[in-house]
């Protein structure tokens, strides 16, 4: 079977019948590769020793040469399959016999036992080999057999979405791997058509795979709607959106219909929301319905319940919720009765979201008084008594740590800004990552959108490269003029790869003036990915870019000893 994928530059060839048993071995050995899936068992690790990083680096050059020269694999797919299948590429050495020449033994090994290419590829797209061998195709071994998933895979990937969502995205729907020719492409852009860019577009499908089911979503129009009418722009719900969550767009509407109906006016909701965002979007509003089921359980009626939220809004958001059911479990613990407890929480909210606080046997222990004391306490005095439990730092911590507390408050408020949940294990991550005041990187951060970049898609930038922001404004310019002015690249490409920016400028400069020779004497294709040129090793550039030409080495001397 052939498959012609010409517009995406691949073309991959399944061997004759004639070939292969012109190299059949009299007792014909399989690789355990080109098994049925149900008779396949992936290893979770490797079979016993650990693989050298020489002979790893080695093992992934000789599969991307197969891939690539042998089944004419794109050069960008198969250099990704090659470096991001670490488990495959574990069992193919466990293949091999003669482990002092792995190339020459691997080589040899793949020139007889052609592999279930599907295995690497699922692998390369961020899948583990569990996941892996539940997805593998019945009696497939070779991409080109399934022509409808490359080519839709295509489509995703062009588009800009991450090969490792796509992968996701496979695991979890994979209808819109099947559809006909064009159609995924135009479900994709019909999401542009309600008014999104091109990057919420990306985290929308990325994350919620099933909307490319069917035509357009008509429960996530009407939430869109819905907040185009409170005044956010298209785009709001972009910087919102995560991959680790799932969303429940019915939900998410009837969460708006509710407050409405609770009497929330349009600018409450739209203030609510925008100081809240998680009401909508962790557990697409579930929070809302769970919070009022708990205060109806404690014996508020339905209007009080109404009139709380209309009152005290701040009781949705997530700090706030925990920290008044914390106080409410505390009150029972110390054996104050439901109804006082329904009353205090109608009198006492904003106190009562206002801590965190210690456990009841802590609190016992360091004011040495018994419960019905400390109940008695809390009716006199509320105030007081949370102040006494509460987990807030000591005045002394609160001054040694003074000197730092406005650049740290600077850089967390930059922070905050891209995404980041605050006090979060990613934050105090991005702390450590990020160099610089946070006006300083507010600065290269508006650089990047001045340049003509979305807001979203540079925040999207820089969680996946976070050094980007840790070189000046002149240096950042500097590149992105060389980017457009030199090599004649559209500033949207950085978008795929944002690490362009990190790399240092001898080395843009010495690698793309190689590549524009060896495509003007027509060696080479012409708009090759930044990646494809930028993130590989010298080795790997010189055998690909250099020695590809017969005047190719030459050349890169001249071009090396040209640099300052």
């Amino acid at each position: 079977m052939i498959c012609q994928l010409n517009h995406h530059g691949i073309f991959l060839r399944k061997p004759s019948l004639a070939h292969t048993l012109t190299f059949a071995p009299p007792r014909i050995r399989y690789f355990r590769c080109c098994l049925p899936a149900h008779c396949l068992k992936l290893e979770s690790s490797a079979t016993g020793s650990r693989v050298s990083r020489v002979v790893r680096t080695e093992a992934q050059d000789v599969l991307f040469d197969y891939l690539h020269c042998t089944r004419s694999l794109d050069l960008t797919d198969a250099e990704h399959m090659s470096k991001n299948s670490p488990h495959f590429l574990q069992k193919l050495l466990s293949e091999v016999e003669n482990e002092q020449d792995v190339t020459r033994s691997l080589s040899k090994f793949l020139r007889y036992n052609p592999i279930n290419e599907f295995e690497p590829f699922f692998e390369s797209l961020g899948l583990n080999p569990s996941e892996v061998s539940a997805l593998l195709p019945r009696n497939l071994i070779f991409l080109s057999d399934d022509c409808t998933m490359i080519e839709n895979y295509r489509v995703l990937y062009d588009y800009g979405i991450a090969r490792s969502r796509i992968g996701r995205m496979y695991k979890e729907v994979q209808a819109i791997f099947r559809c006909d020719f064009g159609v995924l492409g135009s479900k994709v852009r019909a999401y542009e058509e309600l008014g999104l860019s091109r990057s919420t577009v990306i985290k929308l499908v990325s994350c919620c795979p099933r909307l490319l089911v069917g035509g357009v979503n008509s429960e996530f129009v009407m939430v869109l709607d819905r907040l185009r009418g409170l005044g956010f722009e298209n785009d709001w719900i972009g910087a919102y959106l995560s991959g680790k969550s799932s969303y429940n767009w019915q939900r998410m509407h009837d969460t708006i219909d509710f407050l409405e109906k609770v009497g929330y006016s349009e600018e409450q909701m739209s203030f609510l929301f925008k100081t809240y965002p998680e009401l909508l979007f962790e557990s697409s509003g579930k929070k809302v319905y769970v919070l009022v089921g708990r205060l109806l359980k404690l014996g508020l009626k339905m209007k009080e319940v109404l009139s709380l939220f209309l009152q005290n809004p701040k009781i949705l958001s997530k700090k706030c919720a925990r920290n008044l059911w914390q106080a409410v479990g505390f009150l029972f613990e110390i054996g104050m009765e439901v109804e006082d407890i329904a009353g205090t929480v109608l009198s006492h909210v904003q106190l009562l979201c206002s801590y965190s606080l210690k456990s009841p046997e802590t609190v016992l222990k360091s004011l040495k008084v018994g419960r019905a004391d400390l109940c008695q306490f809390f009716k006199v005095d509320p105030s007081a008594l949370l102040s006494l439990a509460s987990k807030s730092k000591t005045n002394s911590m609160e001054h040694a740590t003074f000197h730092n507390a406005s650049k740290l408050f600077d850089k967390t408020t930059f922070l905050l800004r891209l995404g980041y949940v605050e006090n979060s294990d990613e934050m105090l991550k991005a702390l450590k990552l990020f160099r610089g005041r946070g006006d300083q990187l507010q600065e290269r951060f508006d650089c990047l959108v001045q340049a003509g970049l979305d807001c979203n898609v540079v925040s999207n930038m820089i969680k996946q490269a976070p050094s980007v922001l840790n070189q000046t404004k002149y240096v950042i310019e500097k590149k992105i003029d060389c980017l457009r002015n030199c090599l004649g690249y559209p500033l949207q490409s950085v978008v795929a790869f944002p690490s362009y920016l990190c790399y240092d400028m001898e080395r843009i400069d010495l690698r793309f003036s190689m590549y524009a020779w060896l495509r003007d004497k027509g060696a080479a294709k012409s708009n090759l990915s930044l990646s494809t040129i930028l993130a590989c090793s010298d080795a790997r550039f010189v055998k690909y870019f250099v020695d590809v030409h017969p005047e190719g080495p030459a050349q890169w001397e001249r071009l090396r000893k040209s640099l300052p």
